[in-house]
C-alpha cells in the first residue's frame, strides 16, 4: 500500500443544541470533518484529473536538533499533489507546508524555531520508508535577523521511516493515520544570523552530525483533482449573483 507523506487539516465543527422541549432532547448528529485544500498546487496541463489527487497532511511531534529538544512541534501541515503524467512516469507538485514557531526551551535570549520547506521532496514510499522531505529551520529572536535559518544553504534532509501500521480512520472522508520518525540526520550550522551566529549555533548545538531526531504522528487526506474542480464550481455558482 503507498503511504504518501501527504497530509490532513481537520477543523471539527461544534454541534449545539438550542431552544428548550418538555421532550427529551434528541441526539444530536455528530460534526462532519472539514479540510483545507486551498494550497493544492496546479496540476499539468493534458493530465488526467481523476487519476491525479491533492494530499493534504497534518503532522505533530517532537524535535531534536544539535543540543536542543522541542518535545511538542507546532503542528505543521504540508500539501502537494500526485499522479500519472501523459507519459505514463510519477508526477509530484509540491504545495506548502504551514507551521509556527516553537520556543526552544532553555534557550536565553527567547529562541524559536519555525519549520519552512526547504526545497526537495519525494513523497513515494517503498516498504517503511517514507521518501525524502527537506526541511530549513528559521532561527527567530527580537535580537535575529529574519534570514537566520538552519539549513538555510546545506536544507535538512529528511528520510522519514513509518512507525507500525497505518491506520485508516475514515473512508468518507477518506483519514489515513500513522506514525514516522528520522533519527538519522545531520543538522547544519545556523547561518544568516549576523554578529549573533555563533551564539546561536553554541546555544543550539550546532553543526551536529549525529543524535537529531525527529518523531511525528500524522494524518492525511485526499481528493481528486476532479472532485476539487467540482467543488470549486459548485461554490463558484453560489456566489454569483441570481441570473448572470
Amino acid at each position: 500500500m503507498k503511504i504518501t507523506a501527504v497530509l490532513a487539516l481537520a477543523a471539527l465543527t461544534a454541534v449545539t443544541a438550542t431552544g428548550a422541549t418538555a421532550l427529551p432532547a434528541a441526539a444530536a448528529e455528530p460534526a462532519t470533518p472539514t479540510y483545507d485544500f486551498s494550497d493544492c498546487p496546479e496540476i499539468p496541463a493534458g493530465v488526467d484529473a481523476a487519476q491525479w489527487k491533492c494530499e493534504v497532511l497534518t503532522a505533530t511531534g517532537s524535535l531534536t536538533l544539535g543540543s536542543r529538544t522541542l518535545p511538542e512541534l507546532a503542528p505543521m501541515i504540508v500539501t502537494h499533489a500526485e499522479g500519472p503524467m501523459p507519459d505514463g512516469s510519477e508526477g509530484q507538485i509540491f504545495g506548502a507546508l504551514r507551521s509556527a514557531p516553537t520556543r526552544v526551551p532553555g534557550s536565553l535570549p527567547s529562541l524559536s524555531l519555525q519549520p519552512e520547506y526547504g526545497g526537495r521532496s519525494d513523497f513515494y514510499s517503498v516498504g517503511n520508508s517514507l521518501g525524502l522531505f527537506t526541511m530549513r529551520f528559521r532561527v527567530q529572536s527580537p535580537l535575529l535577523p529574519h534570514d537566520c535559518t538552519v539549513g538555510r544553504d546545506t536544507p535538512v534532509e529528511l528520510r522519514l521511516q513509518r512507525a507500525g501500521d497505518s491506520e485508516w480512520v475514515s473512508k468518507n472522508p477518506p483519514v489515513v493515520r500513522f506514525d514516522a520518525y528520522d533519527d538519522t540526520f545531520s543538522a547544519p550550522a545556523a547561518t544568516g544570523c549576523g554578529p549573533l551566529n555563533r551564539l546561536v549555533n553554541h546555544r543550539l548545538g550546532l553543526p551536529r552530525a549525529t543524535g537529531n531526531a525527529i518523531r511525528l504522528s500524522a494524518t492525511y487526506t485526499f481528493k481528486t483533482y476532479d472532485q476539487l474542480h467540482m467543488a470549486n464550481a459548485g461554490q463558484a455558482d453560489r456566489l454569483s449573483p441570481s441570473g448572470v
